[in-house]
């Protein structure tokens, strides 16, 4: 499947509960959030059910949809990777497309093109989620084939070795793209090779021609455990019935009767000791026509609270066509065609900095004109206009990115794994509104001073 990188444009990250009746799973269900209409309708319902061995199951009812949309959320990515597994992460989540004892890869590719589904995975730093949308009437089928292929893979070798050049395929094909080259650049300097954030998502030829069979099995099931789960579903659906639904389609083998680890982790928080960035440049040498730039520095951790004032901040720095870095480098000056600003945050560590296209003869004045306006936002911060223009574009693309059933089940298991809260659309919103021009300020003279990362890579 499809290796997607999780850094790119500005974003955010991502109540009370009051008891309900015991599920069909034996588990109390929870209501996390109910909004209603002006008329006193439900129009949404975010309910929450953890079933024997720890698996998680959080849905958002829905009015007015006939989709339904369901992501199994695994806690582990290529940040959980030593030096003789890089790539693992990634292997794994295409092998496990390619069948079951009950299904083979082909049969779980027709199951869902017969009924019209869209069905894909991706794997991160520091999760992989397996996501498929349906029509409501095939959500049933949807939890099937995804209980099947997450607990009951196979993993043949032959399957294994057929895969292995599908990857190496991939792995050459981001190596031709020089936004991916770039961003992976940019992370092995801010990191280091030895690093599990800084090495790439997909691993390299060599770690993944070393890879075997017994290495990536004892992976899988070292990982994917119920308690490094959450099933997110979003859309047309009853909650009983969908917990119902995965107790039946992940409870194969007695997967969810497996002795849990009371130790364990529910929430990916991470080591606790801050990862440094380290200042310095990378290049790489390609016959690309442009150069692809990254400049930046060490961000914020995705659990520290200011991230919301760094989402303000680089917005305004570069995250539209009337940002200070377009307006400057594209509009006024024609140094670019692409240019943008982008915060990535992990558990332990994060970067912000600036990406850019141009042509090789432009190169040292656009470092020169991003240089000069980090370093006029870092003395003098951003105005009150660029301040009410970043908070009225994220909360416009906020709201307009959770208008579909996939977007609402992506903030449901990212906030169950990843954050540990469900704030409501309301208290986003209003966490975006509280951002002062002080905060933005003083978080703009800490971090844009900080030590330089560059990634450069072109002719």
């Amino acid at each position: 499947m499809p290796h997607q990188h999780q850094q790119t444009r500005p974003g955010l990250p991502g109540g009370s509960a009051a008891s309900s009746p015991t599920s069909a799973a034996g588990s109390a269900a929870v209501d996390l959030q109910v909004t209603t209409d002006a008329a006193g309708q439900v129009v949404s319902r975010v309910r929450r059910s953890v079933l024997p061995g720890g698996l998680r199951v959080v849905t958002e009812q829905m009015a007015g949809v006939r989709s339904a949309s369901i992501g199994v959320w695994v806690g582990v990515g290529s940040a959980d990777e030593d030096p003789t597994l890089h790539g693992c992460s990634h292997f794994l989540e295409h092998l496990l497309f390619k069948g079951t004892a009950e299904r083979s890869a082909l049969d779980i590719s027709i199951e869902l093109d017969a009924v019209g589904g869209e069905f894909n995975a991706f794997t991160a730093k520091e999760y992989t989620c397996f996501h498929a949308r349906v029509l409501d009437d095939d959500l049933p089928l949807a939890v099937d084939v995804l209980g099947d292929m997450i607990t009951s893979s196979t993993l043949e070798p032959a399957d294994v070795e057929a895969e292995r050049e599908v990857i190496l395929d991939e792995i050459a094909m981001h190596e031709d793209d020089p936004d991916d080259v770039v961003h992976n650049l940019f992370a092995e300097q801010a990191w280091g090779s030895t690093s599990s954030l800084g090495r790439t998502i997909a691993g390299t030829e060599d770690s993944i021609g070393a890879l075997t069979r017994d290495q990536i099995h004892a992976f899988y099931r070292r990982h994917y455990r119920p308690t490094r789960m959450v099933v997110a579903v979003a859309g047309n659906l009853e909650h009983d019935e969908v917990v119902g639904l995965v107790e039946r389609a992940f409870g194969r083998g007695g997967w969810l009767a497996e002795p849990r680890d009371e130790e364990e982790p529910l929430v990916l928080r991470g080591s606790g000791e801050p990862l440094p960035v380290r200042p310095g440049t990378m290049s790489s040498l390609r016959p690309f026509e442009q150069v692809n730039v990254v400049l930046g520095m060490e961000g914020l951790t995705r659990h520290d609270p200011r991230r919301f004032a760094l989402s303000v901040l680089t917005t305004a720095l570069g995250g539209g066509t009337s940002s200070r870095l377009f307006q400057e480098v594209r509009e006024i000056r024609g140094l670019a065609y692409s240019v943008y600003s982008f915060a990535s945050h992990h558990a332990d560590s994060g970067l912000v900095g600036v990406a850019v296209g141009c042509l090789p003869a432009k190169l040292d004045e656009v470092l020169a004109t991003v240089r000069a306006e980090l370093a006029a936002v870092a003395t003098g911060g951003i105005t009150a206009e660029e301040l009410a223009r970043a908070q009225g574009q994220l909360k416009g693309s906020l709201v307009l990115g959770l208008e579909d059933s996939g977007s609402r089940m992506s903030r449901l298991g990212k906030a169950e794994l990843v954050y540990a809260e469900l704030p409501t659309i309301e208290e986003l919103l209003a966490r975006i509104d509280a951002v002062t021009l002080d905060e933005v300020s003083a978080l703009a003279a800490e971090v844009l001073v900080r030590p330089e990362v560059l990634a450069v890579v072109g002719p």
